[in-house]
């Protein structure tokens, strides 16, 4: 994968502030040319650095979404084996690594309450998983 320049970090931060923003108003922001943004777009893909492009919706329109924070222990060297089981649960919207207390942290959605708690279940029964502490995320300031 090639290394990202100043261009391309400019470039990524605009698109993840606005995924529908047009070439021609990105090439004027970031002071290039049109052909530069849709060279550097197609090469982001290409080079698999975009992923894609989705649409970011504000919770507060969609009140009925659960969303929680999950940080998760895990057991000896298993992790690798407790993230692929985690990643199979379509509830996990984003699954990280981290440092200090606990080894993972999960972003978590569902749609109920009944459903929040069914995953809940699941992923303390993921073998490996030891333990876990889970908040729910009541509301979000929009940066």
């Amino acid at each position: 994968m090639a290394q990202l320049d100043d261009l391309d970090r400019r470039l990524l931060a605009a698109l993840r502030a606005d995924g529908r923003e047009s070439v021609a108003s990105l090439a004027r922001r970031l002071d290039v040319t049109r052909a530069t943004v849709t060279s550097r777009i197609d090469r982001l893909v290409s080079g698999g650095t975009v992923l894609g492009f989705s649409v970011r919706v504000r919770e507060d329109r969609d009140p009925s979404i659960i969303r929680a924070i999950s940080f998760i222990e895990v057991e000896g060297r298993s992790t690798d084996a407790v993230i692929r089981k985690l990643r199979g649960l379509p509830e996990i919207h984003a699954l990280h690594t981290t440092n200090g207390a606990w080894d993972l942290v999960a972003d978590i959605r569902t749609d109920s309450l009944s459903n929040f708690d069914r995953v809940l279940a699941r992923m303390r029964n993921v073998d490996g998983v030891v333990n876990s502490e889970t908040s729910l995320l009541l509301s979000s300031a929009m940066l």
